[in-house]
C-alpha cells in the first residue's frame, strides 16, 4: 500500500541502476547512497529515491553556488573595513575642520554683530538725546512765549480796568455836575415861583 501511494505521488524515471561506487562529476556535499537508502526504507522506489536526490542535490549545489557568489572574502572585507576607517578618519577631519572654520566664522560674525548692535545703540542714544534736548528748548520756548502773551494779557487788562475807573470817575464827576446844576436851576424855579406868588398875593391884598 506505501508502494503504491509513493509511486502516485512521483511520477516513474528511467530505470538506471546506481551504486556508492559510480562516478560522480561533481561533490553533491551529502551521502546520496544514505540518502536514497533511506528513502527506499520509507517507501520510495529506486528510481524515485534517484530522481529527489538529484533534485535535492542541485538545489543544495544552486544555494552553495548563490551563497559563495555573496559572500565576500575575509581579505576584500578587511580592505573594505579599512577603507572604511580611513574615509571615516577623513570625513571625521573634515568635519573637525569644517565645525572649526564655522565656529570661527560665527563668533566672527557674532562680534560684528555686536558692535554693530553697540554702535546702533549709541547711536540711538545720542539721537533721543539730541531729540529730548530739541524738546526741552521748545517747550522752554513755549513757555516763555506763553508767559510773554500773559504778561502782555495782563497789562492790557489792567491798562482796560485803568480806563474803566478813569471813565467811570469823569462819568461821576458829570453826573455830580448834572445834579448840582439841576438843584441850581430848581432852586431858581422854586425860587421865581416863590417871587411870583408873593407878587400876586401883594397885588390882591
Amino acid at each position: 500500500m506505501r508502494q503504491r501511494q509513493a509511486d502516485k505521488r512521483l511520477p516513474l524515471v528511467p530505470i538506471r541502476s546506481f551504486s556508492s561506487t559510480s562516478p560522480c562529476s561533481r561533490d553533491h556535499h551529502f551521502d546520496t547512497l544514505k540518502f536514497v537508502q533511506r528513502l527506499q526504507t520509507e517507501g520510495f522506489s529506486e528510481e524515485q529515491a534517484v530522481a529527489m536526490m538529484k533534485v535535492l542535490s542541485d538545489v543544495i549545489e544552486e544555494s552553495i553556488q548563490n551563497l559563495t557568489r555573496t559572500m565576500v572574502l575575509r581579505e576584500d572585507q578587511e580592505k573594505a573595513t579599512y577603507t572604511q576607517k580611513v574615509d571615516f578618519a577623513k570625513l571625521r577631519s573634515e568635519l573637525l575642520s569644517a565645525d572649526s572654520t564655522e565656529s570661527s566664522l560665527t563668533r566672527t560674525s557674532h562680534e560684528r554683530l555686536t558692535n554693530d548692535l553697540a554702535k546702533l545703540n549709541s547711536r540711538l542714544r545720542d539721537e533721543v538725546q539730541r531729540t529730548q534736548a530739541s524738546v526741552r528748548l521748545d517747550l522752554n520756548l513755549e513757555k516763555g512765549r506763553i508767559r510773554e502773551e500773559a504778561n502782555s494779557q495782563d497789562l492790557k487788562i489792567k491798562e482796560t480796568e485803568t480806563r474803566i475807573e478813569q471813565e467811570t470817575a469823569a462819568l461821576r464827576e458829570r453826573l455830580e455836575a448834572v445834579k448840582f446844576s439841576t438843584l441850581q436851576w430848581l432852586m431858581g424855579v422854586c425860587t421865581g415861583t416863590a417871587a411870583i406868588i408873593l407878587g400876586v398875593w401883594r397885588l390882591f391884598i
